[in-house]
């Protein structure tokens, strides 16, 4: 009797301290009874149910609204958020009470076990989305990080949407100037899903970052259909008349895409022909005359057409229809992991710049990929291992803007811009002091630029920045970068077997550090990979234990 005593109070002793959440271990308990006899079993089946009841009068705010002596919805909810994970898992315990001997002992044991992989799943959460104090604080004058909220939807039916990115000058004039006139865009479409044709007046460079189909592009001379999968690069030339289809019955179709605007800097817009009411055609602007004239047909069978379509522009097909638009061969339907001079390129397909047990660095450019040729775009694909890093390391010219494809990590950057920043995100009108943007030697005074990572996430790396990424301890980090600028463009490594300070004269470095040499080279010369390293043992607040 006193070991269960025990084991009955240390777990209510773990409750007593927890502020971790858990996802309804109520039903959990009551799976765990199904051993249990009937009459025990409907005892905890009414409290599941009454306690679905009452979580559900709080999720819309409870019967009766804020009257009959009751604090406002937002107080409640609130309340009831800081008291729900101590009081669910002590629900978990009070059904134990109602059994004997060791069935009440391994009910106890359940809960506490219950209650350890909760608290690990909710650690790992919050983690990511807290990153301590200090990260809260740079986020809030991060630029430099991009998430859902900087997105624009446009066209979005329930079949799929297109999710836009805000400009980047909107974010900075200063610090974006140099692509100002790229616009990121990223297409999601459902399985079995046909996007009508449109045009855009923009350059637009395509990375498949899931799921597979069908891209048809039509111009004066010819139609050309390609089918796609992840890891699939193409182009599509501004003006290009152009047709989505996903044709796999369970998987989403993921497209990122970098626009490059040809007519308004910095704006671009979709032009659908194909279409009606929903999405407008533009030919339903220009005027009945124009268009009898035109089409050479009368004006109610132009009026006919152009007023039917109002499901939207990313539409429900059944499976013959995609069969029917598949069989038709002008222009060809190339295959699956075409190759260069078909006009689309796999990146995975393409040895690894740099590659260990820590991570693989994949990059297309125009060296490898001529429908690149003209657009100073390069694509790279980084999959670093969990729990590992890459290099610290710059770019010499180039400007990157990255997405996490999947997985999870954080970044850390140097800027000699984050001091600005926060001087004028604080309103301070201060006259400069030293160290506040520049040491009073006049050279930069540098801050740490950081963020978690997780999936959708975007982040812009200028050149001349170093920058570092971590995966995080339980999965892979896989980020999809393009590359600006990328003619002429050198990656110096800032650490590992060839980083840059290993070349410079013994003299120059003892003179910069004003140290030894052996000092310098005990630092330098001491990890043997090279560009991607095992990664750091996440000692510091806001990253540990990721």
């Amino acid at each position: 009797m006193g070991a269960k005593a025990s084991l009955c109070l240390a777990v209510f002793a773990l409750l007593l301290v927890s502020s971790f959440g858990v996802k309804d271990p109520e039903w959990k308990q009551c799976e765990v009874q199904r051993q249990f006899d009937e009459k025990q079993r409907e005892s905890c089946v009414r409290r599941c149910e009454e306690y679905s009841r009452k979580k559900q009068e709080r999720e819309r705010g409870g019967e009766g609204g804020g009257g009959g002596g009751r604090g406002s919805y937002g107080e409640e909810d609130q309340n009831w958020n800081r008291e729900s994970p101590t009081a669910r898992l002590r629900e978990c315990v009070k059904g134990c009470e109602t059994q004997h001997g060791e069935q009440k002992e391994r009910c106890q044991r359940s809960c506490q076990q219950e209650y350890e992989r909760e608290k690990e799943r909710h650690e790992e959460n919050e983690r990511l989305e807290e990153g301590g104090e200090e990260q809260q604080q740079h986020e809030e004058i991060n630029p430099y990080v991009f998430e859902d909220h900087h997105f624009i939807t446009r066209p979005q039916t329930q079949h799929g949407r297109l999710r836009i990115l805000q400009k980047f000058t909107d974010r900075s004039k200063k610090l974006f100037r140099g692509i100002e006139n790229y616009r990121f865009a990223i297409c999601e479409a459902d399985p079995l899903t046909f996007i009508v044709p449109y045009h855009f007046d923009a350059e637009t460079l395509v990375f498949v970052a899931k799921g597979k189909g069908t891209v048809s592009l039509v111009t004066k001379d010819r139609r050309e259909s390609f089918n796609i999968k992840e890891g699939d690069i193409m182009r599509i030339k501004a003006g290009t008349t152009t047709y989505i289809i996903n044709s796999d019955e369970n998987e989403r179709l993921v497209l990122a895409k970098l626009l490059q605007p040809v007519s308004t800097p910095g704006n671009f817009e979709a032009f659908y022909g194909a279409g009606g009411e929903n999405p407008e055609s533009f030919y339903r602007v220009f005027s009945n005359e124009i268009l009898e004239a035109a089409f050479n047909v009368r004006r109610d069978r132009i009026q006919k057409l152009f007023g039917q379509q109002k499901q939207g522009a990313i539409l429900k097909v059944s499976r013959e229809q995609i069969q029917g638009m598949s069989h038709h061969e002008e222009g060809g339907i190339w295959p699956f992991g075409g190759g260069e001079s078909k006009g689309i390129l796999n990146i995975y397909q393409q040895h690894p710049m740099h590659a260990n047990q820590y991570g693989q660095l994949y990059e297309v450019d125009s060296s490898s990929f001529r429908s690149l040729h003209g657009l100073d775009v390069a694509i790279t694909l980084a999959n670093i291992t969990r729990g590992a890093m890459t290099a610290l390391y710059y770019n010499s010219r180039a400007t990157k803007i990255c997405t996490v494809k999947d997985g999870a990590g954080y970044y850390e950057m140097a800027c000699p811009h984050m001091s600005q920043l926060q001087n004028h995100h604080e309103g301070s009108s201060q006259r400069e002091q030293p160290g506040s943007r520049r040491m009073s030697s006049g050279t930069p005074s540098y801050q740490k630029s950081s963020s978690r990572l997780q999936r959708g996430t975007v982040v812009v790396v200028p050149a001349g920045h170093p920058f570092v990424a971590v995966a995080s301890n339980n999965q892979n980090l896989q980020l999809m970068c393009f590359v600006v600028h990328a003619n002429d463009n050198e990656k110096h490594a800032l650490a590992g077997k060839r980083n840059v300070m290993n070349r410079l004269e013994r003299e120059a470095k003892e003179l910069a550090f004003g140290v030894p040499e052996r000092v310098i080279d005990e630092v330098f010369r001491s990890q043997e990979e090279e560009f991607f390293f095992k990664g750091p043992r996440q000692q510091h607040r806001g990253f540990s234990d990721m």
